[in-house]
């Protein structure tokens, strides 16, 4: 077959040549276009011009951008016509443009698009000429699918009645007076009218370059649109070195065709063979335009620069090359300076004002609100850790089988057609067991739109003693989780910290109706088998001192019903909790009518239809107050003489195809909340043999789990976008450095533009101003629920679970040459710590894994010089001044060091204990060495 096709695809190159050659000998300035190919579907008077919801082109269309010449290309909105105006002629009277003196600049723009583009009359005969060509071939019947498809479409358009393509004017520009040039401007200006409203001829690659339009030009979540064109791009220019033969960008390169596009915060490349996306320069503190031969070393080139790289171009005239520097650094220094500017504590994001962020204390509520952003992904998921177990569940205690277990739900996520990439840190697996090989393998392979890539590779780029330690997961761009919590063994834990897990769940055989969607409540029976009384708590029982603080406060009253709303069910858990624990307990579930009364109600007390199916985990369900306040709660008591409580809990159904339907079965026994290697405690035995997840490791029944406390944030809107940002740019980066060792498959990422709509539908609470006085809600929650109820106190661990706050938001970090491949170091958060640490005002409270600090040649941070510099600033000022420090009393390594192993808990405590107190460097001494003038005591830390 192969042999037999090769003579007849000659012959048809060799016809497609002679038509070219009969083609270009027709009149080109004499060519009368049939109707057939008219599309006068989208006039001016059938849309306005703005896009709708129907025409935009969706973000994900940049993870299947197809080569340029591809009939399947989609370019333009739908329906929405484009506008053209040549709005001024520059004439110029130079010797090398006497043909061609008149300069004409073009203005277009497309729905919400203007752009503009600098054209000669050379330009349109060339755009003229292709476009005969075109039309010529497909009168031609040439037995090639292409070909074929085209013809189909040319002769498939709809007949309209008038309307032609407008011949070109014969007359060259150099025989056109400087009176007529506004004649010559109306002739091009309705040429291009007309010819755009033809889809077969406004979609030809031609006019394509013509108009400098490609596939991610009209896509609105990438902001406005810049200068587009074909330009010859020289390879290298990276930080490390490309070249394996000399290790040098500058004496071995090439020069490629690339089509290079410019955004509001980043600049690309893409390969017009097959439409990829070769490089993504984003705009930083270091992104400068360089032009001329002097400053690039190349006769008329032009060189884009950044912190990370350095990508020369070159251009085919000077005033060309003038026009593309000119036209980027506009661009940039209108819409990128945010970025580009030298931002709050040396950062690469600015500050972001009204900020709505939500604070977790813990990993139990963390999750879950994880597990309900990764369901309402529609396009992204990125995440990065420092360790990730595929096999652990966001929502505890387990009621739904495998639905809200990660791998499961990036699964489904994936098989939706949302795209995650996944950033693992790439241990030493001599020194630490994390085994994210296995991780890599068991997430790729679960589906293709799941991308994980390792890094730091430790051979050859010789990074042995650094780790990537960040954790963020964003969804969309739009929400960002981040904070010190892996999504890992061992971290899911609660405000309880229980020590043992030994309970299971079990369910009766009979089987479970299958789930309709018309399913939106249940309610749930719970017997115990102990009494305990609830007092109803209502305003008339609040002491006067509490009245008087929630009349003042700004929000009190708000407040007052947030903690009615928020707290309705904890309490409820909190009073069953302080009880004594029963042997057995039973949950059976009963299907309730939707009605008004099982609805959760607003602030107003009218009932609100979008909290019937709010929350879907068992363990983070909110009550209505209606429902905590106003329930009656019946005592029963047994025969055998304890007390039973039973009462009515409803079970809404956010996710109603996923949540798992109990009818008419019971689940016996108690909860378990960490299951297989998830029950761990790090300190007696570290995890071992991670590819059997639910086969426990050490003996739950003797051994103790180590509790994990951590806190957690979520953030949305433009700070979201910076940590998106953030992790596009470690992204590219890695993909850069692994395409070295041949993994290309790994996709380009593009960031969103600030200006795009951040659309995400996810419960973050209720909101307030960053100024509420924490400690006043703190005393409200103790005096007016903790006493009332009898229950223990546990601070602020669900205050921050129920309250989000609008804050101003920056985005840290701490980033270098391997781990960014940036030029600088940025060192973000640290300088913010000492900057926080100098503006302190009453105390300083610091609760870390570690605490090494007091900077000498071994240790460069400056934290703990700083906290001395403020307590002495204090006893100078004779000021009362605090620092706390609250530190596990052991560090989360195996090791038994009571007899004499544990070697690398010794050397963090050994670090630790240098910190504060023991040797000539630590904060301790230094405040004993720092005697006042005048003075023969000396500072102390209280």
């Amino acid at each position: 077959m192969s042999w037999k096709g090769k003579p007849r695809a000659t012959n048809l190159e060799r016809l497609e040549s002679v038509m070219s050659q009969f083609s270009g000998s027709l009149d080109h300035y004499d060519l009368q276009d049939d109707t057939d190919e008219l599309d006068l579907s989208w006039h001016t008077d059938q849309c306005d011009g703005k896009p709708s919801e129907s025409r935009k082109i969706p973000f994900h269309a940049i993870y299947s951008l197809l080569p340029f010449k591809a009939l399947e290309c989609r370019i333009f909105l739908e329906q929405v016509p484009i506008f053209v105006r040549v709005t001024d002629v520059e004439r110029f009277t130079s010797t090398t443009r006497v043909l061609n003196p008149n300069l004409y600049t073009i203005e277009l723009s497309h729905g919400e698009f203007t752009w503009t583009i600098k054209r000669r009359f050379k330009h349109f005969q060339a755009l003229h000429q292709e476009l005969l060509k075109f039309k010529a071939l497909l009168k031609i019947p040439l037995p090639t699918r292409t070909h074929t498809v085209r013809r189909r479409s040319f002769k498939g358009l709809k007949r309209f009645q008038g309307g032609h393509i407008p011949t070109l004017p014969r007359r060259p520009d150099a025989m056109v007076k400087e009176e007529q040039l506004t004649s010559r401007k109306m002739q091009l200006e309705d040429y291009l009218k007309n010819l755009l409203k033809r889809t077969i001829y406004r979609n030809h690659p031609a006019t394509l370059e013509f108009l400098e339009v490609s596939q991610i030009s009209f896509i609105q979540d990438l902001g406005p649109k810049g200068i587009e064109g074909l330009i010859l791009k020289k390879s290298g220019g990276n930080t490390f070195p490309v070249c394996y033969w000399c290790g040098s960008n500058s004496v071995c390169y090439r020069w490629s065709k690339r089509w290079l596009v410019v955004k509001d915060s980043f600049v690309l490349y893409m390969r017009p063979e097959d439409g990829q996306v070769g490089s993504v320069i984003l705009y930083d503190k270091g992104f400068s335009i360089k032009t001329g031969t002097k400053e690039t070393g190349i006769k008329h080139g032009v060189t884009i620069e950044n912190l990370s790289r350095t990508l020369t171009i070159k251009c085919s005239t000077y005033r060309q090359a003038r026009w593309w520097g000119q036209s980027i650094h506009e661009f940039a220094q209108q819409y990128g300076q945010d970025f580009m500017k030298e931002n709050r504590h040396g950062s690469f994001a600015p500050v972001q004002e009204n900020t709505l962020t939500k604070w977790f204390v813990n990993a139990a509520g963390y999750f879950d609100t994880i597990a309900d952003a990764l369901e309402a992904a529609k396009e992204e998921i990125f995440i990065t850790g420092w360790w990730l177990s595929p096999e652990i569940f966001l929502k505890r205690p387990v009621m739904d089988g495998n639905t809200w277990r990660l791998d499961c739900v990036l699964k489904r996520k994936a098989e939706q057609g949302v795209r995650i990439c996944i950033l693992l840190y790439k241990e030493v697996e001599v020194i630490l067991g994390l085994n994210s090989e296995y991780t890599k393998k068991t997430l790729m392979g679960l589906h293709p739109n799941i991308r994980v890539i390792r890094h730091p590779d430790h051979v050859p780029s010789t990074v042995l003693l650094w780790a990537h330690h960040e954790k963020t997961v964003v969804i969309d761009q739009s929400v960002a989780f981040l904070g010190g919590i892996d999504l890992a063994y061992g971290r899911w834990d609660d405000h309880h910290h229980r020590l043992t897990d030994v309970g299971s769940v079990r369910r009766t055989p009979q089987p479970s109706p299958v789930l309709s969607p018309k399913l939106t409540q249940q309610s749930a029976v719970i017997v115990e088998e102990e009494e305990e009384e609830v007092e109803e708590i209502t305003d008339t029982e609040i002491s006067p001192e509490i009245r008087d603080n929630l009349n003042d406060a700004e929000n009190g009253d708000r407040l007052r019903k947030t903690i009615d709303q928020g707290y309705a069910d904890h309490l409820r858990q909190e009073v069953n909790s302080s009880r004594q624990t029963v042997p057995t307990c039973r949950l059976q579930t009963t299907q309730l009518e939707d009605t008004t009364e099982n609805c959760s109600y607003t602030s107003e007390g009218a009932p609100d239809a979008k909290h019937c199916s709010t929350r879907s985990s068992l363990s983070s369900r909110m009550a209505s107050p209606r429902e905590v306040t106003n329930q009656s709660l019946s005592l029963r008591s047994s025969d055998s003489g304890s007390f039973r409580t039973q009462y009515s809990l409803t079970l809404p159904h956010e996710t109603s195809s996923l949540r798992s339907h109990i009818s008419s079965n019971e689940l016996c026994g108690e909860a378990r909340f960490w299951h297989g290697k998830d029950y761990c405690n790090f300190i007696l035995k570290d995890w071992v043999k991670l590819n059997k997840p639910f086969d426990d490791f050490i003996d739950r029944y003797k051994t103790p789990r180590m509790p994990w406390h951590d806190i957690g944030v979520v953030v949305q809107g433009k700070a979201a976008r910076d940590i998106a940002r953030h992790f596009i740019q470690r992204w590219n980066f890695t993909k850069l450095v692994k395409k070295r060792s041949g993994a290309t498959y790994y996709p380009c990422l593009l960031p969103k533009s600030l200006s795009a709509p951040a659309d995400f539908s996810l419960d973050m609470g209720k909101c307030t101003s960053a100024n509420v006085q924490v400690s006043t809600l703190i005393k409200l929650y103790e005096v007016f629920v903790c006493e009332r109820l009898r229950i223990p106190s546990f601070g602020t661990d669900l205050l921050f679970c129920v309250f989000s706050y609008s804050i101003q938001f920056q985005v840290l970090r701490s980033v270098c040459q391997w781990s960014i491949g940036t030029k600088i170091h940025e060192e973000s958060i640290h300088l913010a710590y000492v900057s926080a640490i100098g503006k302190s005002k009453h105390f300083i409270y610091i609760e870390n894994q570690f605490f090494i600090s007091c900077a000498d040649k071994t240790i460069h941070n400056g934290i703990g010089d700083a906290l001395i510099e403020r307590i002495l600033r204090a006893y100078r000022e004779k000021k009362k001044f605090r620092v706390y420090v609250v530190m596990p009393l052991l560090p989360g390594f195996e090791g038994d060091i009571s007899t004499g192993g544990g070697q690398a808990i010794k050397a963090i405590m050994y670090f630790n204990y240098r910190t504060m107190c023991r040797g000539e460097h630590s904060i301790i001494e230094k405040l004993k060495c720092c005697q006042i003038a005048g003075s023969t005591t000396s500072p102390s830390v209280g």
